[in-house]
């Protein structure tokens, strides 16, 4: 295996810069001594370099970042955006210190891994956040192996460029046969200060939007169509909060002008670790010519699946194999979910030779599935390997809707059903098919009539592209899980929102009013959780501390996750085990709908007896 673009560890490189500075007497990095900050922010530099041993120390501070003619206020770690790669070893010790050199108070948060709730970095959940000049340590013994990420967990200071990635090496032997690798962080970068977007957010509907419809545009939508979505008072092109030009789009902190090249031998095989650490971006990742080969999911290894293209959430993780043959140069394209821009960054068997970039394609538009009105169920998620289960330990009162049924995975997910008359009007926001838990208030400006299950959906604007993609049902875990059991019970929670006051919520009541009535579940118990998503955007979930099993029909093979996307106006189910206690963040990753409210804790409890 090879470690592209990773030949001098971070580590290695702090030590000889202390060495060398100690024997010429020349200045340390701003970032190494703590100065970066305080003197008003020092250039930040790009890409990312690893950090691996026993201990590892991560500064964080102020600092400016500049691409492609945009510059501004960045948060930096070691003086990078992204911050370094922390590089790890399953089974291995390692104590990770986190020294907070901004004015503010900070965190970092370990996306994906398995560890102590006292050491997941949330403020207000987990521990009280690093105060200004403090150290936070947090020792590890690693039980796992995979592709995952670190964040900061504090105010919006992840917009910033406080984020970075993290690989534990497998112990034992890698499934996953590679000769070379190359991360691919996306991200975004803007000059506008995160709380400056949030404001706008929040006075503005569609602030940032610059596809919006109107008499004169080019989309393909009927009269009869405009009319109806006239009526509802929404835009089908009302796809993302916030997008290009407003932010530009990075791979390992580098824009498209920046032209990042990533090298190659032909006839290898390139794992590429895909990870969305942006804010608010969907990306569609290709690579044309190139097919990729889907071995891992949110760091946890599936069966080998062949795709030309794959949406990612934010938050979520993909690792994939190509195999260039031949010399050349092939583009490593992330589209946008919503088509206003691209990360962009060069596969090249050859320093300097570029590859040509595909232009962007037409802005997709939702449909009234996405709408919560698709009428047709084209597919449950219905697990047809999973025994019986004892409905009589359901909890009732947190269930409004049958649980889905089996049903083959069906390519029919997520067609618009336009043939629906939508001419007598229909009411958006039909609170009674909700559920006693679900809080009816302002904060709920839409209720989904009829949610599908759409794990079978590749995502919104790829269902109708002429090339394999990926979808929740192709995923198959690499090892059967022979001891699964049945859930206990049931749940359902509602993703509830009010686009025109960007009020984000679960079942209706904001973080803010939740945080004395947290999500309980006892020690090991085996819940199924179902989410319906009652508003017009999709909605990337993140449970911290465990993994769930995404429930797709896969039975005995359900592939493990920290992260869903739940589509718009759908639902989707997954089961869990609940045997990590303590008291975890469970939210939407999309970073303005967390901070606005859509967040909750999970509490889990210790076992009897545990001191």
């Amino acid at each position: 295996m090879t470690k592209s673009n990773l030949s001098l560890s971070r580590r290695r490189m702090i030590t000889s810069l202390a060495a060398l500075s100690g024997a010429a007497a020349l200045p340390m990095p701003a970032w190494a001594t703590g100065n970066m900050g305080r003197h008003g922010g020092a250039a930040v530099g790009k890409g990312i370099h690893e950090l691996s041993g026993p201990k590892i120390d991560l500064h964080i501070a102020d600092g400016r970042f500049a691409t492609g003619g945009r510059s501004g206020h960045a948060i930096a770690v070691n003086g990078t955006v992204p911050g370094p790669l922390i590089r790890l070893k399953e089974g291995e010790d390692v104590t990770l210190s986190v020294h907070n050199m901004l004015d503010v108070d900070s965190s970092v948060h370990w996306h994906g891994l398995l560890l102590p709730f006292q050491f997941d970095g949330v403020p207000g959940i987990s521990f009280p956040g690093i105060k200004p000049g403090a150290r936070f340590d947090v020792p590890l013994r690693l039980r796992q192996s995979g592709t995952y990420w670190w964040h900061s967990h504090s105010g919006l200071q992840e917009q910033m460029g406080h984020y970075g990635p993290i690989i534990i090496d497998p112990a034992g032997p890698d499934p996953v046969a590679y000769d070379r690798e190359h991360i691919i962080l996306l991200s975004e970068f803007t000059p506008m200060h995160p709380h400056a977007i949030m404001k706008k957010l929040k006075v503005s509907e569609g602030y940032f939007s610059r596809q919006k419809t109107s008499a004169s545009d080019d989309y393909p939508l009927s009269a009869e169509q405009r009319r109806m979505w006239g009526r509802m008072r929404m835009m089908p092109t009302d796809i993302a909060d916030v997008s290009a030009p407003t932010y530009t789009y990075l791979i390992n902190g580098h824009g498209p002008e920046d032209g990042l090249e990533l090298p190659y031998r032909p006839g290898e095989r390139v794992r590429l670790r895909i990870i969305n650490g942006s804010a608010m971006t969907f990306f569609n990742v290709r690579l044309p010519g190139l097919p990729m080969t889907v071995v891992q999911a949110d760091g946890q290894n599936v069966q080998p699946v062949a795709v030309d293209e794959l949406q990612i959430g934010v938050a979520e993780t993909y690792d994939v194999i190509v195999t260039p043959n031949a010399a050349g140069a092939f583009a490593i394209a992330a589209e946008s979910m919503d088509r206003s821009g691209m990360a962009q960054a060069t596969l090249t068997s050859q320093p300097g030779r570029k590859a040509t970039f595909p232009a962007l394609r037409d802005p997709p538009l939702l449909s009234m599935v996405d709408m919560g009105h698709g009428g047709m169920d084209h597919g449950g998620s219905g697990d047809k390997a999973g025994p019986a289960m004892d409905h009589s330990q359901m909890d009732h009162a947190a269930m409004g809707h049958a649980m889905p049924e089996a049903s083959p995975a069906s390519g029919h997910d997520g067609h618009d059903m336009g043939a629906m008359d939508m001419s007598g009007g229909m009411n958006m926001r039909d609170t009674s098919l909700l559920p006693a838990s679900v809080k009816v208030g302002p904060g709920i400006d839409m209720v989904s009539m009829n949610p599908q299950d759409r794990t079978g959906y590749p995502g919104l604007g790829l269902e109708g592209v002429p090339h394999r993609t990926l979808n929740y049902r192709m995923l198959k875990s690499l090892a059967m899980d022979h001891h699964k059991r049945a859930p206990d019970r049931e749940m359902e929670l509602h993703l509830t929102g009010n686009m025109e006051r960007y009020m984000w919520s679960f079942d209706g009541k904001k973080f803010s009013a939740v945080g004395d009535d947290p999500i309980r579940f006892g020690h090991d118990e085996r819940v199924r959780v179902k989410l319906v998503n009652d508003t017009m955007m999709a909605h990337p979930i993140h449970l911290h501390g465990m993994f769930f099993e995404l429930v797709n029909g896969q039975g005995h093979h359900q592939p493990r996750k920290h992260t869903v996307i739940v589509q718009p106006g759908s639902s989707a189910t997954f089961d869990v085990t609940t045997d990590e206690p303590g008291d975890w963040a469970f939210h939407c990753h999309l970073l303005y709908h967390m901070h606005a409210g859509m967040m909750q804790t999970v509490s889990v409890a210790f076992p009897e007896g545990a001191a």
